[in-house]
């Protein structure tokens, strides 16, 4: 996010939120604490909150870019796609269909609440994955995979999830 977005949303740019929570000593608060103070104490939205909390752990070292703030490891991606749930959710529930999107055969599905979520284990790490309707017959695909051994995964699983998201979407909007 920009400074200049940051500052509109937020009242304060992104050195502004550096300086403001040097002061009240975050650097030896954890990420819970963190973001608990701006938005209880400091009455910022539960989104911005969130991102000025990662922003002042990167920033500071307290963590990398794609590292949780439990230190492991996690790339992501989403999509809309012109499909119901239904069908956005069967690409992942149905074998067959899954095979022509999303190459393996790791994929264990673990939990699914059928028309909103979904978990598997796959390639290694655990995947989460939300379905949401955004109107008619279209829906975002919205995914987590966590569990990933380190940054350098991190980056390869993010090139990897936006093409298969693609690959997804070309096969349901078919």
């Amino acid at each position: 996010m920009s400074a200049d977005v940051l500052k509109a949303s937020t009242g304060r740019d992104w050195d502004g939120w550096f300086v403001l929570l040097d002061a009240w000593g975050a650097i030896e608060r954890g990420h819970t604490e963190i973001a608990r103070h701006l938005t209880d104490d400091l009455g910022v939205d539960g989104w911005y909150a969130q991102s000025i909390t990662v922003g002042y752990e990167q920033e500071r070292g307290l963590r990398e870019v794609g590292q949780s703030s439990q230190g492991d490891w996690q790339a992501s991606g989403n999509r809309t796609v012109e499909a119901p749930v239904a069908r956005c959710e069967a690409a992942f529930t149905d074998a067959d269909v899954r095979r022509r999107w999303l190459p393996g055969s790791e994929f264990s599905l673990r939990t699914h609440r059928e028309g909103k979520t979904l978990s598997a284990d796959y390639a290694g790490g655990r995947l989460s994955v939300r379905f949401t309707p955004k109107g008619g017959a279209k829906t975002q695909v919205s995914l987590e995979h966590t569990k990933l051994a380190d940054a350098e995964a991190v980056a390869a699983y993010k090139a990897f999830w936006k093409e298969r998201l693609a690959a997804l979407k070309t096969l349901l909007e078919k």
